[in-house]
């Protein structure tokens, strides 16, 4: 259930580090990394910029902080569908699909953090680039690990065409060219995994 709370009383509440991502994370989704400055989140956070810099030593170690916190909500959803549905490989890919789905409402105005970060920081050796491409790189090797105990011939190409329109999805949600994105989304990615469980070599397996 949403809290009734209004914002000045729920900042209110957080510690100080706390604070500061909660309005960093609010003001560079709305406005994008560059445009804000330190300033503008300390006063969204109700602290200074003293404060900020206590807890982290620049703006960019600040935005790769978010963008961790960020990644930690979707490792989490691989551990959920794993822990949600044991032994049926399947149905964890589809749980995954279903997590984005039922994101792309929020992407729909605000996009996809990763998405809008990378397109600000093209210096790959920026630190919050650096989280985004492990994390990406981390994504991937979980979803072939899922794609192989499902039994699929090529694991690895099916979890780039998955891949693929999970991130497609997000964009079309974001320049809004596409309705119904997320059902479509839910039918695109269990065809391909049907697909490749039916193609020449794949084992019969009556696991999910």
């Amino acid at each position: 259930m949403a809290s009734t709370a209004g914002r000045p009383s729920r900042v209110a509440k957080l510690p100080p580090r706390e604070r500061i991502l909660d309005a960093a994370e609010e003001l560079f989704q709305r406005e994008g990394i560059r445009r804000v400055g330190v300033q503008a989140i300390a006063e969204r956070a109700e602290t200074t910029k003293m404060a900020i810099y206590r807890h982290f030593e620049t703006k960019d170690a600040l935005v790769a902080e978010w963008l961790r916190i960020v990644a930690a909500e979707y490792r989490a959803a691989f551990d959920r569908v794993e822990a949600e549905h044991p032994g049926r490989p399947r149905e964890q890919i589809l749980g995954l699909a279903r997590f984005i789905a039922e994101g792309l409402p929020a992407i729909s105005y605000r996009g996809c953090p990763f998405i809008n970060s990378i397109a600000e920081l093209p210096d790959r050796s920026h630190p919050a680039r650096q989280v985004i491409e492990e994390h990406k790189a981390h994504q991937t090797r979980r979803l072939v690990g899922m794609c192989a105990e499902a039994g699929l011939p090529d694991p690895e190409q099916a979890a780039a065409e998955i891949t693929f329109v999970l991130e497609g999805a997000q964009v079309s949600t974001q320049n809004g060219s596409i309705d119904q994105t997320g059902d479509r989304l839910m039918r695109i990615v269990e065809g391909i995994v049907d697909r490749h469980r039916s193609a020449p070599g794949a084992p019969r397996t009556t696991t999910g």
